[in-house]
């Protein structure tokens, strides 16, 4: 939906134009997969699916809400006290833009209120970060109404501590930073620790080659159990390991800290994972910068045996992906997000797409399931005013 539909669909709902309508972005992680809260390295980029929001100020202390995308008794004007946000309080969609308000307040920030209305085209639970966009969308809207002066870098702090504490996901900050930064052309080598950037042009259709995204249409929640036990394992090993975070500990030291860990078969998997991760992120950035594209694929496909193997986030579907597209002639594919269902990307010449795709969705079919969502992904720019 374009800003003019959301536009006219905030006028229709509240009775007056909106002061401005903004727009932010999902996005793909290329590589570097749960990296990013063990203060490691990612490369997102972010794509042309969006949640586009119309807002105005309100001074009354009132948020009201309205998503385009939500029909029947769900799909009614929310509205919310500020007062009255309470982290975890709240377990439907309107979480996500109200702990954005939450934690901007908290911060001290002077919101005072805010009618809203959206839509989005980022597919839920596909593992394209369509909470981090609903998030950020929201706060640079408010940072641009109320005049709060605030960086890119420190609205995604704030949208991650609104996915964290309000919404209770313990997530990283790399869906946020990526919505927040990313610029069209380029995936973003983003350093979790100290938030340094880099813009990585990444330029596919230049060099005849195309990414394809497979939607398993299998759904996830960040909320759920397995991703905190994932991550609470990691900071188990970098406690035994004696390091701040897994980041701190050296690609060519793995064994030796392997070794260290005794029999702890579980955390020993998780810290092998995010090391050897960490090393195929920076692989990848060298292996672009010099013009290797294609030699880029090996190393995805190095990074799904890791997720599922050593963190073990895989599921049927998104295997069957993987081992398809290989089989058919792909370079290079891997799942990609948080896991336990979600997407997967597959890096393939352009002459191979079609093929690509087919072979994929005729895997589904003789597998029994759900037929999968194959589109292209091409890096788009990251979140702006659009009206």
């Amino acid at each position: 939906m374009g800003a003019q539909q959301v536009r006219e669909g905030f006028a229709a709902l509240y009775g007056a134009a909106p002061e401005g309508v903004w727009s932010a972005p999902g996005r793909v992680n290329l590589i570097g997969e749960h990296t990013d809260y063990n203060d490691g390295f990612v490369m997102p980029f972010t794509l042309p699916h969006a949640t586009t929001a119309a807002l105005s100020r309100r001074d009354d202390g009132v948020l009201r809400l309205h998503s385009a995308n939500l029909a029947g008794d769900a799909g009614g004007v929310v509205e919310l006290s500020l007062d009255a946000l309470e982290p975890q309080s709240d377990r439907s969609w309107t979480a996500y833009p109200a702990g954005v308000v939450w934690a901007l307040r908290e911060a001290g920030h002077p919101v005072t209120g805010a009618d809203v209305h959206l839509a989005s085209t980022v597919p839920s639970g596909a593992g394209l970060s369509s909470s981090a966009a609903l998030e950020v969308v929201i706060a640079l809207a408010l940072n641009d109404l109320f005049g709060l002066g605030l960086q890119r870098w420190q609205l995604a702090r704030l949208c991650q501590r609104a996915e964290n504490v309000y919404v209770g996901a313990p997530t990283g900050i790399m869906d946020q930073t990526a919505s927040a930064c990313c610029e069209a052309g380029h995936a973003l080598f983003l350093d979790t620790r100290d938030l340094s950037q880099r813009q990585i042009p990444f330029d596919l259709a230049a060099e005849g080659l195309r990414l394809l995204v497979v939607d398993t249409r299998v759904k996830h929640a960040h909320s759920d159990g397995e991703y905190g036990k994932r991550r609470a394992g990691c900071e188990k090993g970098a406690a035994l390991l004696g390091v701040d975070a897994l980041r701190d500990v050296p690609y060519d030291g793995l064994d030796e800290a392997l070794a260290r860990l005794g029999d702890d078969e579980e955390v020993r998997r998780l810290v092998r994972h995010v090391v050897t991760e960490d090393q195929r992120v920076e692989r990848v950035v060298a292996l672009l910068e010099s013009g290797e594209t294609r030699a880029i694929g090996p190393v995805l496909t190095e990074g799904h045996a890791s997720l599922r193997d050593d963190f073990r986030i895989s599921c049927p579907e998104l295997d069957l992906v993987v081992d398809t597209a290989l089989a058919a002639g792909a370079l290079g594919a891997r799942m990609t997000g948080g896991g336990f269902g979600g997407s997967a990307i597959v890096l393939a010449e352009a002459a191979e797409v079609d093929t690509l795709g087919k072979a994929v969705e005729e895997a589904f079919a003789a597998a029994g399931f759900t037929a999968p969502r194959v589109f292209e992904a091409v890096p788009a720019a990251g979140a702006r005013r659009v009206g």
